[in-house]
């Protein structure tokens, strides 16, 4: 279940980077975006590796 939601979570913040990066936005947080979305799904592939 916490897979699930992690990877939704990463596809938004996914989205939130290519968005911010259409707009121009700082670079600063279009690569933490990324980072995050990357740390979420690391997170939801140990969780599946778990269960």
């Amino acid at each position: 279940m916490w897979s699930l939601i992690l990877m939704g979570l990463a596809g938004l913040l996914i989205g939130g980077a290519i968005s911010f990066r259409s707009q121009g936005m700082s670079k600063i947080i279009i690569v933490s975006f990324w980072i995050l979305a990357g740390m979420a799904l690391l997170g939801a592939y140990l969780l599946i590796d778990t269960a």
